[in-house]
């Protein structure tokens, strides 16, 4: 059987910005993502007449998880990300998945880390994390770009949860 696989060149990785002009601006440079690493809780309710001798488990709440960016360093790049980690604000990402539906991952969260990396003969790095805030939201676009009139489209509509 033929793999439906999809090769991770085209990812695209934007961050909102009202005055750009589909609203969405693509960080450059980005070599990596990681994420969202979404997990769940769970909250432990085994009795003692629970039967055949496992323990059993109801859901709790959902953590959205992080998305991890390796990327390249350049003083553009940089100087975003590091402005939203200096903001006590949280921003709207978007990942781009470059398949048949044109897949966006919409989130908003905060930038926790931003290591800055250089080492002999090696690139320079800033890499990134972003802690997610609430629901990831799933949708399909109408092209690679993402286009938006004045907000961030899937958290606004309620789209498909990831």
């Amino acid at each position: 059987m033929a793999s439906n696989a999809i090769a991770s060149q085209g990812v695209k990785f934007y961050r909102w910005k009202s005055t750009a002009p589909t609203g969405w601006v693509a960080i450059a440079e980005i070599t990596g993502v990681d994420g969202p690493s979404k997990t769940r809780e769970t909250i432990e309710v085994t009795a003692l007449d629970s039967v055949d001798g496992y323990r059993e488990y109801i859901s709790s709440l959902r953590e959205g998880g992080s998305v991890s960016l390796s990327m390249n360093y350049t003083r553009d790049t940089y100087d975003i990300m590091n402005g939203d980690f200096e903001s006590d604000e949280k921003q709207n990402y978007l990942i781009a998945i470059p398949d048949t539906d044109n897949t966006m991952m919409e989130f908003e969260g905060l930038v926790t880390e931003i290591p800055f990396t250089a080492a002999v003969g090696d690139k320079i790095s800033a890499n990134t994390t972003v802690k997610v805030s609430g629901k990831v939201y799933v949708f399909s676009g109408e092209s690679d770009i993402p286009q938006s009139d004045s907000t961030p489209s899937a958290i606004e509509n309620d789209a498909d949860i990831l």
